[in-house]
């Protein structure tokens, strides 16, 4: 029986994701020719909707969700497209804030599976497929795709953006984009367009970013030069030569990502009160970043896995008073597990280091023990919820229990708290 007739038969979300893990050998193969070819036999287009595309190292799920939720605010309905998931997989598809129902993606997998021949898709590709063709179905008045991992040969840069954003540019995923901060830089500012415009968040934007722009015609519009953020005690302001915003309020999510999605809601001409936006800052939260659960002690979820993602934690952990910290940590082997420990070393004063076993790129806890200075405090665990499990049994109401270094770890212990 074929690869084709033999989908037909499955019935389950379950079963289709199985499946399409399996008729790619390589898990992470960049390019966008295979992509392109099944896409333009599904006629995709979103000629009705104003795409927003978001890359960068670090920001792009607490930019997705600012802008989200400031759209919705205005009457607008908005999709977003993001991955990785932290429990289901429909969590990669929203529309309008609800999560897309299995029949939907069934039925695009279905079509996708008639459509492509012998063309072999990764995992990330053939539902990213499934993604574009459910809302080529549905039209949002405003589409938001993150970027999965780097940006010109991302799947999401088949469809070309209105308004094109990178966040941050850091070191992470160095095998697939490069070994320095240009490089990488080239690579994210490939989901740049001709004639449209791209809002870059990071205060020091690489060489290359700004040069890719000048060579193709898109227009920059740079922290610090088009838009300003100013501190003021407890609160902080928002500013561009035609709008400020003062008195916001202490946000949920880093204030930088805030301050960049503002910069595309004035670019795409979207009328905000300060009031309005005092609003959105002060309730906007996103699973998984810098997650508070107030339980026997505070409990913090944060699915960051790279150094960029770690000094921002350190940040956020050094100005909370808690007696003592308790790490739960796990990550993937093909990280940077060294210097994304670094930069918390101090604020830690326990490390409860679970292996991660639900993916073969998950680092055994004893790997990761290696990287940590020889007089931390550690214990080591087969898995993460183990550990969480032994943090939380030594931790008081005082003290904090901070998860962080994969979506995998993160996931791991909502399942605990769920």
């Amino acid at each position: 029986m074929s690869q084709s007739s033999l989908s037909h038969s499955f019935r389950t979300l379950e079963e289709w994701l199985s499946y399409i893990e399996s008729i790619h050998l390589t898990e992470i193969d960049m390019g966008l020719t295979r992509i392109q070819q099944v896409a333009d036999t599904l006629a995709l287009s979103f000629s009705s909707a104003k795409v927003v595309t978001v890359g960068g190292t670090n920001g792009k799920g607490t930019t997705c969700a600012f802008l989200e939720n400031a759209l919705l605010k205005k009457g607008h309905s908005v999709a977003v497209y993001s991955s990785p998931h932290i429990r289901l997989f429909n969590e990669r598809l929203r529309i309008n804030k609800v999560d897309i129902d299995n029949e939907s993606l069934i039925q695009a997998f279905n079509e996708i599976e008639q459509k492509r021949g012998d063309i072999s898709l990764t995992y990330y590709e053939y539902t990213t497929l499934a993604a574009l063709l459910i809302l080529k179905r549905n039209q949002p008045d405003f589409i938001i795709l993150e970027v999965g991992l780097g940006g010109r040969l991302d799947a999401t840069n088949i469809i070309d953006a209105d308004i094109s954003v990178i966040t941050t540019v850091d070191l992470d995923h160095q095998a697939f984009l490069g070994n320095d901060r240009e490089s990488i830089g080239r690579e994210k500012a490939g989901i740049m367009r001709q004639n449209r415009p791209c809002v870059v968040g990071d205060v020091n934007p690489p060489t290359s970013v700004i040069e890719h722009a000048n060579d193709i015609g898109c227009d920059l519009f740079l922290r610090d030069q088009f838009f300003h953020i100013q501190l003021d005690g407890n609160t902080w302001q928002w500013s561009t030569e035609s709008a400020v915003f003062t008195q916001l309020p202490q946000p949920s999510i880093p204030r930088d990502n805030i301050a960049t999605a503002l910069a595309v809601l004035e670019l795409a001409q979207i009328s905000m009160s300060e009031q309005d936006v005092r609003e959105l800052v002060a309730t906007t939260k996103v699973p998984g970043r810098t997650e508070i659960h107030h339980l026997q002690c505070d409990v913090m979820l944060d699915v960051g896995h790279n150094p960029l993602a770690a000094r921002y934690l350190a940040q956020v952990v050094q100005s909370a008073s808690y007696r003592h910290v308790y790490a739960v940590f796990g990550m993937m082997a093909d990280k940077d597990i060294k210097q994304t420990i670094a930069p918390l070393v101090k604020n830690i004063d326990t490390w409860f280091v679970g292996s991660l076993s639900a993916t073969p790129r998950g680092a055994s806890a004893k790997h990761i023990q290696q990287f940590l200075p020889k007089d931390s405090k550690s214990q080591t665990f087969d898995n993460v919820s183990d550990a969480y499990k032994m943090a939380t049994e030594q931790a008081t109401s005082d003290d904090l229990v901070l998860v962080f270094g994969s979506f995998f770890t993160v996931a791991e212990v909502k399942a605990l708290l769920d």
